[in-house]
């Protein structure tokens, strides 16, 4: 069960530049192979599908936790694309919708247009969609751990990519976030084949090499430790961890650790403004508005914050 909680795990940049070319390139994040929607699943299925738990609960809380964490990591795509997608100058009674619309058929992916009313999609770089073909969840555990290792190296390279293609400042701050969090799955799934078979993949295969430490959108993260942690997602479940997660980082050296996650300390999303000439929400916003408000009124709700 997935307890949810209006926060994102880091913070993001408001909307700013319009970006559609940009963000069809950021889609391959939500929906490509190596996509934040393929580990999701992936490691869901695995949890799903994972015999004698009881027997062997610290690898179950692993391969389950960081699946939690996966929820976090699409929601963090889907904002960045929609900030990307937001045009801050077409938020009036009367947009032009043809030449708004044309820039993004010609410069980006139509479907966030036609389909996506300027939204993300669950769809890869070239517009195909996501598909459970991605799953490997084949019940072996030393298979599904090798998986996942290879899976977030995978991962690590294509966000790299993607960094290095797109410079819209939300795209930056998403990529540099995930490459610092990839990189401890990568770890902890390296770990715990080392605790299960003996084998160090992260020596056999010291790949991606991405020094992540030399990048500016990481840097935050790596200072605050969060290249070295585990966050456990549950108020009380998953305390087996700290069996198959433990030792020092194969490149910093630092110890490794699990930490109880504090949604109350995580950033709220941004609001991304309406975008009338898509009818998102609507082609007369102000409207839904109203009966918004007097909604809250009749059910005895405090009033909106004109500046909300």
């Amino acid at each position: 069960m997935i307890h949810r909680f209006d926060r994102l795990l880091t913070e993001l940049p408001p909307p700013s530049d319009y970006d559609p070319a940009g963000a069809a390139i950021v889609q391959e994040l939500m929906g490509g192979k190596f996509g934040e929607m393929s580990t999701l699943m992936n490691y869901t299925f695995q949890s799903f599908n994972y015999r004698d738990r009881a027997k062997t609960r610290p690898f179950y809380d692993l391969i389950a936790n960081i699946a939690a964490e996966e929820y976090g990591h699409i929601e963090l795509v889907g904002h960045t694309i929609g900030a990307m997608l937001t045009d801050l100058n077409k938020t009036d009674d009367s947009p032009d919708i043809t030449s708004e619309l044309l820039q993004g058929l010609s410069a980006g992916n139509p479907h966030h247009f036609v389909n996506g009313g300027k939204g993300v999609l669950a769809q890869d770089s070239r517009g195909m969609p996501w598909t459970g073909d991605n799953v490997f969840s084949s019940g072996d555990l030393v298979s599904d751990l090798t998986h996942n290792f290879f899976l977030e190296s995978g991962a690590r390279s294509g966000k790299l990519r993607v960094y290095e293609s797109v410079d819209h400042p939300s795209a930056r701050a998403l990529t540099g976030y995930l490459l610092v969090r990839g990189g401890v799955h990568q770890v902890a799934y390296a770990r715990a084949l080392e605790n299960l078979t003996g084998a160090d993949l992260s020596k056999l295969f010291p790949t991606p090499r991405i020094p992540t430490d030399k990048i500016p959108e990481c840097k935050p993260h790596i200072e605050r430790g969060d290249h070295a942690r585990i966050y456990r997602f549950s108020p009380s479940d998953f305390t087996q961890i700290a069996a198959v997660f433990n030792g020092t980082h194969p490149e910093t050296g630092d110890p490794l650790e699990v930490v109880d996650d504090d949604p109350e300390s995580r950033p709220r999303p941004q609001d991304p403004d309406p975008q009338p000439d898509v009818f998102a929400p609507d082609y007369a916003p102000e409207e839904i508005e109203e009966i918004a408000d007097k909604l809250r009124e009749q059910a005895g709700l405090p009033k909106r914050d004109k500046g909300e």
